[in-house]
Parts: structure tokens; sequence; C-alpha cells
């Protein structure tokens, strides 16, 4: 072995030994700090400001129950740093580093900000000023009724018990803690019940079920002309010639059928999350794993794509991206408690990150159980109900369920928007009725049982 052959090997050697392989970014330790700390903060600034919270509450439900992998950096963190008057949240995670930051904006909610930023770069912050609300009485569904409605019938009250109490709607193991229930038709508000401190006004993350709020909004822009769902997605990072993405539809991305890759079933979307990343800097960067629209996973990246092809439809205006979900879905349906954040450079995290009430996602369902209408105004495309409750061309193996655009599908009974630690509403169009469930289910623990939970509800509506 000559002395050059030597030497080549021994540097390869060197190099083997000396660089460790990363199997997950959290293999980095003050990596994952910032993770942990982006987590707490994200929920602190949203209980706080979204959900008016105190700390404890915040403490033990928000950041209690969590992922393993992130429970017990989160328990060591120091407490939040809440500036009331200019609404910053901040904590401390590195003793080199700035503090993470939050800053609410109002109707936006809260925007995390990058890793490493200070107070002085909120000014770079996107933010728009809204119309005012309007008052829409107490009539129900367009306006709130200031007392909780309870149901006189005892049957269906016992099943409504049960899901607060017990194990009946319990899959798999314990830990699940169940903060409201709600049933309605669209001019009934049957039966609400709320956790002892919880109110109808009491906001949570929506977690996964605001996919399903994202897929309506995507609704009335392809009512506005906006997009068309069977034609190539026009992200702007994806315009280089040669370019396999380009060929993927706005329908693949409603469908979970990107084919793009990504990790695990797709739901780790930590950097975006907690991390402070835009998902311009994430989302639109997988490349494609296999052909579009021939397989089915789930990826919150596909969500998150569908409103920035949106954005790019729009000329890429911030202001005029952000304002529409508000004054062509919210604020024209009576959803004033619902709050779509977006990151730092105006991109909404529709896949998730979205706060709001029992009675505001009861109102969305209400408008899919009336085709999109909503008094005299068509807010969604006529169909548009039949189209995301209509099972997608590849489907999830190995499941009890189906899944359509962005919704999902229970075989009998209707379609779903779900999310995690137990947030779901299910609509069943045959009974013109619709459930909402919100929860701080354990994310070690069971499963709501939904199907079980609704079928019992029928029941005792019959008796």
């Amino acid at each position: 072995m000559n002395s050059i052959t030597k030497s080549l090997l021994s540097a390869a050697l060197l190099s083997v030994v000396s660089i460790p392989t990363y199997a997950h970014d959290y293999d980095w330790p003050l990596y994952k700090r910032a993770i942990a700390a982006g987590y707490k903060g994200v929920f602190t600034c949203g209980g706080v400001f979204n959900g008016g919270k105190s700390l404890d509450k915040i403490k033990a439900d928000e950041l209690t129950g969590i992922r393993p992998e992130l429970q017990e950096i989160v328990n060591s963190l120091p407490e939040a740093v809440i500036d009331y008057t200019n609404k910053t949240v901040a904590i401390k995670y590195d003793e080199k580093l700035p503090p993470r930051l939050w800053w609410y904006r109002g109707r936006l909610g809260c925007v995390q900000m990058p890793v490493g930023t200070t107070v002085n770069d909120i000014k770079y912050m996107p933010t728009i000023t809204l119309p005012p609300l309007s008052n829409r009485g107490t009539s129900w569904p367009n306006g709130d009724p200031k007392d909780i409605q309870t149901s006189s019938n005892k049957a269906l009250n016992t099943v409504i018990k049960a899901a607060f109490n017990g194990s009946k709607y319990n899959t798999n193991k314990p830990g699940q803690k169940t903060t409201a229930i709600l049933i309605s038709t669209p001019t009934k508000l049957i039966a609400e019940t709320y956790r002892s401190d919880y109110t109808p006004w009491t906001s949570q993350r929506t977690w996964s079920t605001a996919k399903s709020i994202a897929a309506s909004v995507i609704g009335i822009a392809v009512k506005d002309g906006l997009i068309d769902l069977k034609e190539p997605v026009q992200i702007p990072e994806w315009q280089s010639p040669g370019d396999p993405r380009r060929a993927i539809t706005l329908e693949n991305l409603i469908h979970m059928g990107s084919g793009l890759f990504s990790t695990r079933a797709g739901n780790r979307t930590d950097k975006v999350y907690w991390g402070g990343n835009r998902v311009t800097d994430t989302a639109v960067h997988q490349p494609l794993e296999t052909t579009p629209g021939k397989r089915w996973k789930y990826a919150n990246n596909d969500t998150m794509l569908l409103t920035r092809a949106l954005r790019a439809a729009q000329g890429d205006h911030v202001e005029k991206h952000l304002a529409y979900p508000y004054l062509n879905l919210f604020d024209k349906i009576g959803m004033y408690h619902t709050v779509p954040e977006s990151d730092w450079g105006g991109n909404f995290i529709m896949s998730s990150q979205v706060w709001t009430t029992s009675r505001d996602l009861a109102r969305l369902g209400i408008l899919y159980l009336q085709d999109g209408q909503w008094g005299d105004e068509q807010i969604l495309p006529k169909g548009w109900a039949s189209y995301v409750a209509h099972p997608a061309p590849a489907q999830p193996e190995g499941r009890d369920i189906g899944y359509g655009a962005q919704f999902w599908l229970y075989p009998g009974l209707g379609y779903a928007s779900r999310g995690n630690r137990g947030q779901i509403m299910l609509m069943l169009p045959q009974h013109n009725l619709l459930i909402v469930r919100r929860g701080y289910d354990s994310a070690t623990g069971g499963r709501f049982d939904m199907a079980t939970f609704a079928k019992d509800i029928l029941k005792a509506l019959d008796k």
C-alpha cells in the first residue's frame, strides 16, 4: 500500500470516527431545546392571548401529555416571560442565545419569530388591519346564545357524560381529557357540555382539524376563480425548468397524494410548528418520493402547500392573503373566535395552527350541512361538501376510516375533521346533525372512539 493510499484510508477512517451520524434533528441537543422552547412558547402565547387561560391551566392542559421526547425538556425550561402590554412571550433556553420569542397580533394570533431574533425585530413581522366585527345577537347559529344550551333528553345526557367520565369511548389505553361536547343541527343547538373551567368562548388549538378549515378556504378560492384543482399547482419555488414537482396538482395536495417525501407519516413538521421556520423554508423543498396521485400519505406539508399556492395566486400579496379567510369565510358565518396563525413570512400554518371554539367549529360544520350556503349567500362552491366527502383516489391502508379532501370519511356515518389530542368535528348529513368533541388527550394514550359515540348519540336522539 503506497503512502498516498494510506493517507486517504486514514482520512476516511478518521472521518467515520469523528463525524457522528444523526438519525434525527433531535440528536442535536441545543436544537432539541430550541424546539421544546418553541412548543412551550406556541402554546403559552396562544393559550394566554387566544384562549384567555392562566399559566397554570396551560401547564396542566397544553403542556402536559405531549410527545415524550419533548415533555422532559419542556418541564425543565424556565417559566415564560410575558409582557402583557406589548403582548410578547419570551422563553430562555440557552445562555448564549436570545430567548425564543412570540408576538400576539390580535385576530391574527401569535407569530413565532425565528431562532436568534430579538424584540427589535417585531417591526418586521406581518400584520393587517381587519374590519370591526358586527353585533350578531344571540340567535343560533348566526349569533351566540348567552347561556350554555342543555338538553332534557336523559339518554343523551348519559351519553355525553360518558365522554367526560369513564372509559367507554377510550380506545387502547387511558389518557383522555374531554373539554367540550357540542351537538347541533343547522337550526338548533341541541346540547353543549363543557369541562367545569371551560365556556363556549374558550378557544383551543385545532391541531389538524385546521386542515378542513384550509380546505374550506381553498374551496372559496376555487369559487372565486383564483385556482383550479385540476391544473398543476403554481408553487413559485417549483417553476425551474425540469422540476418534476411542476406536475403536482392542487387536487393531489388536497387528497394527500402529492407524492412528496416526508418522514414517518408526514405529521412531523416541527421546524415550522415549533422551530420558527417559514413554510417557504421547509414545505416547498421536499423532493418527489413517488408518482403524484398514486399514493396516500398523511402530510402536513401538503396542506401548507395548498395555502402557499393560494398566496401565489394572489400575486404573493401578503396582506391580501392574510385577510382572505376572515373576509370570505370567518366573518361571513360568525366564526369570530377563530384565529389562523401564520409564520413570520406571512404564510398560514393552516395544517394545524388555528385556535377556535366549539361553537365556531360547529358553524363550519353547519356550512357543510347546508352545501356551503349561509343565509342568502353561497360561501362554498355548490357541491363542495360532496367533493370533500368523496373518497380520494388513493386511500389509507389498514384503517377503518377513509380520506376525502382534507376530511376523514366514516363509512355509514359521515365525514369528519380530526386533529391531534382528540379534536373532532363529525358531520352526519343523513341526520342533518353535527357533533364536536374537543380534548387534551395524551400523546401516549388512546383515541376517542367517535364512531361509537356518534352511534350512541343517534340512538339517544331516537328515544
